[in-house]
């Protein structure tokens, strides 16, 4: 769910390379369509909407069994100063990443076969928060231990968590291209790898942990070394 662009559909071209069979999801048929031209034949989407409850039962009632279940929808990063913030925009931004990832595991958790797993997604604002990112730090806060939570819960089912750090994604395509490129420039300088992350090498944190069935209730940190600096 969220597989049609950036990380996401880097984790979906990754599994297909691997021979899974691949069912991404999105919010807007047009990034389907792009998704789909850029997987193998075979692979399939569907247009949902992560945070429509329904939507969300019926999506996994239409799939039937699977093997692993990688959310990573989400809307653009919040990034706004507390006194800014507007609480219906927070909520929504909750809605998708955080209650989304908790429908679909909800719903989709009873037709995952034994030895699958559920891989989320968080962020390294929850380790290392920066003025603005009050929302944000919440959101990645309330990931990892919603990921324990559910490890614990619904073992042995197999629930882990990336945590992404500075990627080249469209998620941050609101952002004006002057800004944007600021941004990358000045954290590429920062970290100690020398460079912003591509979205091919965070899906290899996910592809891990879908094959690593000793990992379990774990938060693999892919961020070009981002927390240290």
């Amino acid at each position: 769910m969220g597989g049609t662009s950036g990380i996401g559909l880097a984790v979906a071209e990754g599994a297909a390379r691997q021979g899974a069979a691949v069912v991404v999801a999105s919010r807007r048929q047009e990034s389907v369509d792009a998704a789909l031209k850029r997987l193998p034949s075979g692979a399939e989407g569907l247009v949902l909407d992560a945070t429509d409850e329904s939507a969300v039962r019926g999506f996994f009632d239409r799939i039937g069994d699977f093997d692993h279940l990688v959310y990573t929808a989400g809307e653009s990063p919040m990034l706004r100063s507390l006194a800014e913030t507007d609480l219906a925009e927070a909520r929504r931004f909750l809605d998708t990443r955080l209650w989304g990832a908790y429908m679909a595991v909800k719903y989709g958790a009873g037709s995952i076969r034994a030895g699958g797993s559920v891989v989320l997604t968080t962020g390294t604002a929850g380790q290392r928060p920066l003025p603005g990112s009050s929302a944000a730090s919440a959101l990645c806060g309330a990931m990892e231990s919603l990921t324990r939570a559910l490890a614990v819960e619904l073992a042995p089912l197999r629930v882990n968590v990336v945590s992404p750090g500075l990627v080249r994604t469209e998620l941050w395509r609101e952002l004006p291209e002057a800004e944007r490129q600021g941004l990358f420039s000045s954290s590429a300088e920062a970290l100690p790898v020398g460079r912003i992350g591509e979205p091919a090498e965070v899906a290899e944190a996910y592809l891990y942990l879908m094959r690593g069935t000793y990992s379990n209730g774990s938060v693999v940190v892919a961020d070009g070394g981002g927390v240290l600096v």
